[in-house]
């Protein structure tokens, strides 16, 4: 798989959900939140095989729920360190910030 070939996937529960790419047999990375109601999406931890780290992986994910923020509306809690950072790098998200 090519760094270009990732396919972000979506799963949502009643209050949990996650933002995942599968990477190889057995192996995926994934960024996991909490949300209730129309309340925010709190990001509490964002996770990449080691044998996948550096490819700007967990940063797709933080992307995609960024993306998907702007779209529906929505704000986030980064509690998770790598999305805190991420946050802090992307001043042009801080209208997200919860």
């Amino acid at each position: 798989m090519s760094d270009g070939d990732y396919t972000i996937h979506h799963e949502r529960g009643p209050t949990r959900g996650r933002y995942f790419i599968r990477l190889a047999p057995g192996a995926e990375a994934e960024m996991t939140y909490s949300r209730s109601g129309d309340g925010p999406m709190i990001i509490d931890h964002t996770g990449v095989p080691p044998e996948f780290e550096g490819r700007g992986i967990a940063l797709r994910l933080v992307k995609a729920s960024v993306a998907d923020a702007r779209d529906q509306g929505f704000k986030i809690t980064p509690v998770c360190p790598y999305v805190v950072v991420q946050f802090r790098r992307h001043p042009e998200w801080r209208d997200l910030l919860a």
